[in-house]
């Protein structure tokens, strides 16, 4: 028990990681390419899987912009969002061993039902796009709303930035092996986004 509590620690603590990366943002775009990138990360797999895939998620984030912002009230995707989404899509399908999870967020206007609903919609609508461009359905794990409840800027304003969805790291994809590295089989358990704070969480896996 005291692993699996450490494995959910590391991966609540790298997915919140990654929640603050401004839609369009670039930064350190090729950081981890080639030989290296593959070298650091392959040294840093443990028996259990979890360093690799935060070293996944970092390099996710330092390559690809992970989050597209909404219109008020709208689930919509614009050009910018298709832009980031169709980089998303191009460094998911150029990296078969891991998965991912979208996460919708809205602003503090309106009801909280409403704001997971609207949520939900906004991730469905991420997760679709990058559907309809070539990335494999089961290498979504899930799409899942936080409706109002994780605000980048505390205001209960019509606010861009917390109309949002994050595109993250979650796990291994389908039929891949952790012993394929470590010679063991890995035991990969990766906590919800909010981790244990209480914050309302909807999931959905259908379209």
């Amino acid at each position: 028990m005291k692993t699996l509590g450490k494995i959910m620690t590391a991966s609540s603590a790298l997915l919140l990681a990654g929640c603050f990366q401004p839609a369009g943002s670039l930064n350190n775009q090729n950081a981890f390419a080639g030989a290296t990138a593959n070298n650091i990360m392959a040294q840093s797999v443990t028996r259990n899987g979890v360093e690799y895939l935060q070293a996944m998620s970092a390099r996710f984030r330092a390559e690809v912009p992970t989050m597209i912002n909404f219109e008020f009230n709208s689930a919509e995707l614009d050009e910018e969002a298709r832009n980031i989404l169709r980089a998303q899509a191009d460094w998911i399908k150029a990296n078969p061993i891991v998965r991912f999870r979208v996460y919708g967020h809205t602003d503090r206007v309106g009801s909280n039902s409403y704001n997971q609903a609207l949520g939900l919609r906004r991730a469905r609508a991420a997760v679709r796009y990058l559907i309809s461009i070539g990335v494999p359905r089961n290498r979504l794990e899930a799409y899942t709303s936080l409706g109002e409840t994780q605000p980048l800027v505390n205001t209960e304003l019509r606010e861009r930035l917390n109309r949002r969805t994050v595109t993250d790291v979650t796990g291994f994809a389908p039929g891949f092996d952790a012993a394929d590295f470590d010679g063991k089989r890995a035991v990969i358990v990766y906590g919800e986004y909010v981790g244990d704070t209480g914050s309302e969480i909807v999931t959905d896996t259908s379209l």
